[in-house]
């Protein structure tokens, strides 16, 4: 099974491509895309959508796993990433890909059994459960990693 995770934002969005065979997985892809602050909102949304319809068209997943919105206490912040979820939910049901919302507590649960673990924790779960030589960087993609092998256990 091929298992996208989105790390979702307007300026920078993590993704994380992560194939799971009989339990063990392995990491297919993985960066971030960015958009430029000195581009319209509208044109911003627009290249969120065709860079994560590109990834969508190119490696096939069979899910997508994206991260729920948490409380921030930034509105503008939080009204951009819950405008870039909206398209992100939006390509996905264009092709077809069911879509799971996971909260940042139930990735960490899910890959260090403690809703609470902190984020040095989680990048070496992710590096050691995918067998990386490094810790995935920035953290934004190693973020969508760690969505993407929560995703795989849903």
């Amino acid at each position: 099974m091929i298992i996208l995770g989105i790390d979702p934002g307007i300026a920078r969005m993590g993704y994380g491509i992560v194939e799971e065979i009989k339990q063990k997985a392995r990491a297919v892809a993985y960066g971030c895309f960015e958009t430029g602050k000195n581009m319209a909102h509208a044109k911003r949304l627009a290249a969120v959508h065709k860079e994560l319809a590109r990834l969508i068209k190119l490696h096939k997943p069979e899910r997508v796993a994206v991260e729920k919105l948490f409380f921030s206490k930034n509105v503008k912040t939080a009204l951009q990433v819950g405008e870039a979820r909206g398209v992100i939910m939006l390509t996905c049901a264009e092709l077809n890909v069911p879509v799971f919302e996971i909260s940042p507590k139930e990735v960490k649960q899910a890959l260090t059994g403690y809703g609470d673990a902190d984020k040095q924790q989680m990048q070496k779960m992710i590096q050691l459960i995918l067998g990386l030589k490094t810790i995935p960087k920035p953290d934004d993609a190693a973020d969508a990693l760690a969505i993407a092998l929560a995703g795989a256990r849903m």
